[in-house]
């Protein structure tokens, strides 16, 4: 039986924790795991060994850090020998467990939030996919993974280039959510589209945190899931690091998981083979639930998920050139500030999702599309439908797609299905079919229900179900046929309670060439909406539009159908179209992360303004509403950082003009990743939050030795030390750090951060102050005096 069968229809026991076992057998602070593989290998097929005796049907390969970025050179060497060790190990039990190898982040960031690129993660990723593959692992684990634009890089890096199956596992944190702001569902919906073979969490929080999470990757999965908790929340004892919840406790509550539908259990940080012996002990006496398929229809961005079939969903129309002047002149511009614009002010309208179309013949499509999703999803946390005829273009854009996208579209003519229908299986999507063929538009509803049908039994070849098609009947202008609207909404209506399908209208095609078009298009709207129509691509900038969807869903009883109502109603009167071009506020442009408008708008104010009036006034504001946001989960990291973009946009602007005795700093800070922890993502968030609220920061790097730390305090006079620490095994060092910093510099603070850690951890090891995230290290520096 293979992994993919057996995890399908039996419980699977993953292995525990391997880092700390390497500790137990000499592995020092800060020493990186994977070089035992060629110095230690008799202790690394040891620890291998333990839990395979202790019952696990899978291990790890000793890979979670081995590639390029960490390694170098050594990167291949390291891999093979870690999958040789696993493999002997296996041998050496005499009993049947597969191998993986063990995938972990690169520890930066992608564009546009971090400095690396989409496709060189992807190459980075696939030098160790081919390497771990070619070394014999059974399965690929790509795992600890806290954005989903990684998780996307490192699967298709997978996908492409193995055959190996793939199973994905997140670190989520106490708000439910990656680091990037993607929770489950959403997790759920790209890796689904990605066609992964099981989905998982691992690390950061214990067993008990974790029980929402899981219910709902098995509400929303339709896929095996697999839970490897941490052995709870870690403590200092004796001067080890150590865990509140023991085996059995720990055992109790994976087999409640077990009881909610997860078919893969196992453990993380702090967890041992007497763990893994307790787990087995579950699969022996428990049996797991069937996996059920799941028919939601969702599109999901890395922050929203959005299902059909709640309510009509609103998919705003805006971003296309069709019939505007303005967006066109943009384009030829290449103004992504314009289409951000449009981005921006359609979400302040409550649209569900952003039709993008930046299709015009005289300008590079494939690139303004890429460039158009981009910078649309850094400061807007709606999901797109990626609107386009040009399939280079379209799989351009879904590949860098952080989520799961709509697709407009696919028709009934065999080539274009042959085009579109590879890509969404590769990727992911739901995709809008348009019922017409080489024929044209069918002019009766029986002539387009054949199409959709058509397109659902074509989309079935590719593996794509019902759920991930949304029909489009068309909506022809009854300025040249007086039934056409009759014969959209009976289409409308066979769809969905004949095939049980969902649809979607362009609904302003119905006026085409008429007067008045709104009274007619919010008429039809309505008149849709009650044959059951799913989705519509609308101008959210109509009030008339607006006004009978807000009226349906509330006569309807949609969930809170009322009180979403009672909201327009009560801002309808308020609310104009506000477009990039049209904010006049810095603070305003900053919030919204919108970098060239920031930086046009600075420039206007400083020939008003003095510079400190700018900072104190206009930047220092928003930077806190907007951290504010964060901390109350309103926003997310993307946006986050395109705000602080878009300040630091604004303050080279006006620092040119201050006096230097006026450019005042409020202080310098070191921050470094503890000796031994190769990811830095953290580190380099809160190095951009600060920098914005005028700290000098010294950026010491990944890996810094404590002498190091120390001696840079020294040398700068320095008040105040961020540290910060992913691995369990590194926090060692940073108990170090903190201890010869104490010793040699009492002055000095120390802030520390860092997925591994708590408030009450950080307190055990010295530290100052624990920060849950950039904004809470903003808000301690500034009650010191540094």
């Amino acid at each position: 039986m293979n992994i993919i069968e057996k995890i399908q229809n039996n419980i699977v026991v993953f292995d525990g924790a391997f880092g700390t076992e390497l500790q137990k057998r000499g592995l020092k602070p800060g020493e990186h795991p994977e070089e035992w593989n060629l110095t230690h290998k008799d202790e690394v097929i040891a620890v291998h060994k333990s839990y395979i005796e202790a019952g696990s049907d899978i291990i790890n390969a000793n890979t979670f850090g081995a590639n390029r970025l960490n390694f170098g050179d050594r990167t291949e060497e390291l891999i093979l020998s870690a999958i040789k060790n696993a493999k002997q190990a296996v041998k050496e039990s005499g009993k049947e467990c597969f191998v993986t190898l063990d995938i972990g982040s690169l520890g930066k960031l992608l564009k546009p939030t971090g400095d690396l690129d989409f496709e060189e993660a992807v190459k980075i990723f696939k030098e160790v996919v081919v390497c771990g593959t070619n070394a014999g692992a059974d399965l690929i684990l790509i795992e600890t993974m806290t954005d989903s634009l990684e998780t996307k890089a490192a699967v298709l890096a997978a996908k492409e280039n193995s055959d190996l199956p793939v199973f994905v596992s997140n670190a989520y944190d106490k708000s439910e959510r990656l680091l990037s702001g993607t929770d489950a569902e959403a997790m759920v919906a790209m890796l689904e589209g990605l066609k992964v073979d099981a989905i998982g969490i691992n690390c950061s929080l214990g067993p008990v945190q974790m029980k929402p999470i899981v219910e709902k990757l098995c509400r929303f999965s339709s896929l095996p899931v697999f839970v490897c908790p941490n052995a709870g929340l870690p403590r200092e004892e004796n001067g080890k690091t150590v865990f509140d919840v023991g085996a059995d406790e720990f055992a109790q509550i994976v087999k409640e998981f077990v009881s909610m539908g997860v078919h893969g259990i196992g453990g993380c940080c702090g967890t041992t083979p007497k763990f893994i012996e307790k787990l087995a002990e579950i699969k022996k006496s428990s049996s797991p639930l069937p996996i059920k398929k799941k028919n939601f229809t969702v599109v999901s961005s890395y922050a929203k998920s959005v299902y059909f079939g709640e309510r009509p969903v609103l998919i705003g129309e805006r971003i296309n050139p069709t019939g505007k002047s303005k967006f066109k002149q943009a384009l030829r511009n290449n103004d992504i500030g314009y289409i951000l614009g449009e981005a921006t002010g359609q979400k302040d309208k409550n649209v569900d999702i952003l039709d993008v179309n930046v299709g015009l013949p005289e300008i590079d499509e494939i690139k303004m599309m890429q460039d158009a999703v981009t910078a649309i999803q850094a400061v807007v946390d709606l999901p797109l439908q990626i609107d386009t005829s040009d399939f280079s273009a379209m799989e351009k854009a879904m590949r860098i797609y952080n989520g799961k996208p709509m697709i407009n579209s696919v028709n009934g003519k065999k080539e274009v299905m042959d085009k579109v229908f590879p890509l969404v299986k590769k990727y992911g999507g739901v995709v809008v079919g348009l019922t017409l063929d080489e024929n044209g538009i069918p002019e009766t509803a029986e002539g387009r229900i054949e199409i959709a049908e058509r397109i659902y039994n074509e989309a079935l070849k590719y593996g794509i179900e019902k759920k991930d098609i949304v029909i489009d009947p068309l909506a022809l202008t009854i300025s040249s046929d007086r039934n056409s609207a009759n014969t959209t909404l009976e289409a409308v209506r066979r769809i969905n309670e004949d095939l049980c399908g969902n649809t979607i209208l362009g609904v302003s095609n119905i006026s085409f060439g008429l007067p008045c078009r709104d009274n007619i298009n919010s008429a039809f709207f309505t008149m849709a909406m009650q044959k059951g129509l799913s989705s519509a691509i609308i101008n959210p900038y109509s009030d008339k539009m607006m006004e009978s969807y807000y009226s349906f869903i509330a006569l309807s009883n949609c969930e809170n159908g009322t009180e979403k109502y009672i909201d327009f109603a009560s801002s309808v009167t308020e609310d104009k179209k506000v477009t990039s071009q049209e904010i006049t506020s810095l603070k305003t442009a900053i919030e919204k992360g919108l970098e060239e408008k920031a930086k046009s708008l600075a420039e206007n104010l400083i020939r008003e303004k003095s510079a400190l009036e700018i900072i104190n006034e206009e930047i220092v504001p928003a930077l806190d509403s907007v951290g504010e946001k964060f901390e109350k989960k309103a926003l997310f990291l993307p946006q986050l950082l395109m705000s602080a973009n878009a300040a630091k946009n604004a303050f080279d602007v006006i620092k040119t003009t201050m006096s230097s005795e006026k450019q005042t700093s409020k202080g310098k800070i070191i921050l470094a990743t503890v000796k031994g922890d190769i990811h830095d993502i953290g580190k380099n968030i809160v190095k951009v939050i600060l920098e914005n609220y005028s700290y000098d920061v010294i950026d010491l790097g990944k890996d810094v030795e404590p002498e190091s730390i120390v001696k840079t305090a020294k040398e700068e006079n320095i008040k105040l030390v961020g540290l910060s620490a992913l691995m369990t095994t590194t926090v060692p060092a940073m108990k170090e750090t903190i201890a010869l910093l104490k010793k040699e510099l009492p002055q000095c603070k120390t802030v520390v951060g860092g997925a591994v850690l708590t408030e009450e951890y950080a307190q055990m090891i010295g530290a100052d102050k624990y920060a849950k995230d950039a904004m809470e290290t903003v808000r301690y520096a500034e009650t010191l005096e540094l």
